[in-house]
């Protein structure tokens, strides 16, 4: 049975779900980052997955990854699974923009998490919805 890590609860809002993913939102408004985490029980590698599981998510992120890019801007789309500190498997989708808090470095620890206001919240809600992106479907 999948149940979403601890850290990724307290860390992140759930948005929805694609066909194999949820999609979170990190609590850090310092960048439109966003997280895919394939609704299967104790994977924590990609080679995990089975096949069809593996390009399932690979198709996500890349959905995901290419609208975020349109939709935001990006000067540069950094795409990461790390596992580091959470096992569980997630995919790390992050717009960047030259200038933001971290650049050109990577955004884990550079700076202090911001939170974001309710209403930004609702911003980014209905700029996904406004993407119409397929499969997904908003918590």
């Amino acid at each position: 049975m999948f149940v979403l890590d601890s850290r990724l609860q307290q860390d992140s809002l759930v948005l929805g779900d694609f066909p194999l993913s949820r999609l979170l939102l990190s609590k850090d408004a310092n960048y439109p980052w966003f997280i895919l985490v394939p609704r299967r029980a104790d994977v924590s590698e990609l080679f995990q997955l089975d096949l069809a599981d593996q390009q399932q998510l690979w198709k996500e992120t890349t959905l995901l990854a290419e609208a975020l890019k349109g939709e935001f801007v990006a000067d540069k789309m950094n795409v990461a699974t790390l596992g580091n500190v959470v096992s569980q498997l997630h995919m790390h989708v992050v717009v960047r923009h030259r200038g933001d808090a971290a650049w050109p470095a990577p955004v884990w620890g550079k700076v202090p998490a911001l939170d974001y206001a309710p209403e930004q919240v609702v911003a980014i809600r209905q700029r996904l919805r406004g993407l119409a992106l397929e499969g997904f479907e908003e918590a």
